[in-house]
């Protein structure tokens, strides 16, 4: 697509959401015919009209197995825009993925407040994830649980695809809880997260985050 294509398309539907559309592609290529749980933010809250949520929502997917899939929507540019155009990146350059252990979308409310802490950070901070980064919690992630997964670590999705859009690179980045015990050996020696990954990936190849696992890998 041209620019002077883009454009035209842009003015002629100010609904297109071209950023949206190709996330929902990719997800309809793992799950086709899938029809997610979506879990839209309030346009109150959201940071563009004074709120502090800076993520439009959240679909979870039916992985099977008692698992779902989800993906957030807002940090890349999911809406047409003439200076989006044609960018390396679109915005941040990725979307954030966490698979985990659950029946229905509801259970993972906890898990996408969660991801909209962490795209709050980014936007304040400036601080992008990237693949092997770990992010300490100290406490559960699921508050009001006495679950042994207190941090997480990132990976690229395992089965998302990155994506070229008309607003740039889009890949999905994974977030995976592991236990205090991991983490702190983590950060004994960095070189343990790759360590981690592959000892999970042994029997979870995945990595669904099992927020009732009690043993560690390392």
């Amino acid at each position: 697509m041209t620019k002077e294509e883009y454009i035209k398309r842009m003015k002629e539907d100010d609904e297109w959401a071209p950023g949206w559309d190709a996330i929902d592609a990719e997800f309809d290529r793992l799950y086709p015919g899938q029809e997610p749980a979506h879990y839209a933010t309030t346009i109150e809250s959201r940071a563009m009209f004074g709120g502090v949520e800076f993520l439009e929502g959240f679909s979870a997917f039916d992985m099977g197995n008692g698992c779902r899939h989800i993906v957030t929507y807002g940090m890349t540019e999911l809406y047409a825009d003439e200076k989006a155009f044609g960018g390396a990146f679109s915005r941040w350059g990725y979307e954030m993925t966490f698979k985990i252990k659950a029946q229905t979308g509801e259970e993972c409310l906890w898990a996408m407040d969660m991801l909209s802490n962490l795209a709050r950070y980014t936007y304040a901070s400036e601080h992008w994830l990237e693949p092997f980064e770990c992010i300490h919690g100290g406490t559960p992630l699921h508050e009001g649980t006495d679950s042994k997964i207190t941090s997480v670590i990132t990976v690229a999705d395992t089965a998302a695809r990155s994506l070229d859009t008309v607003n740039g690179r889009v890949d999905f980045i994974q977030l995976v809880g592991i236990t205090e015990e991991e983490y702190q050996a983590i950060q004994q020696d960095i070189g343990n997260i790759h360590k981690l990954i592959d000892l999970m990936k042994q029997d979870n190849p995945e990595l669904v985050t099992d927020m009732d696992r009690t043993e560690s890998y390392l």
